[in-house]
């Protein structure tokens, strides 16, 4: 049951749904998804977190740089069932069509570019 809540939590915000769809097309550094959701580092840390708890999304460390990609490695039963049943519900989404043609910028800027808006690019998992 908490599994299944911790899922339902995290799918139950607009910019946390926005973001894990981000993640369908590969793996972003939190400055990218920051640039996406145009909201400050330490809300989309706490969004991060809330998907990182349900499983729903992986991080990896380089160097001062955090990296998310949706969850390859299902814990639970229940999470490629979540993200498949996102994926199809929202795949004519107006507001997440509008993402995915921003994205395509905001992958062509260096991370450095990224930071310099920001005075902090680590995201706490």
């Amino acid at each position: 049951m908490r599994e299944f809540l911790a899922i339902t939590k995290a799918l139950s915000d607009e910019s946390r749904v926005r973001a894990l769809m981000a993640l369908a097309g590969g793996e972003l550094c939190v400055c990218q998804i920051i640039e996406l959701l145009g909201l400050a580092p330490s809300t989309v840390s706490k969004h991060m977190a809330i998907l990182h708890q349900a499983r729903l999304v992986e991080t990896r460390k380089d160097g001062r740089w955090t990296y998310y990609r949706m969850a390859e490695e299902a814990c639970l039963p229940c999470v490629p069932q979540a993200l498949a049943m996102a994926r199809e519900c929202l795949a004519t989404d107006d507001r997440i069509r509008q993402d995915a043609r921003m994205l395509k910028g905001v992958r062509k800027m260096t991370r450095e570019d990224l930071c310099r808006h920001f005075r902090n690019c680590q995201v706490k998992a």
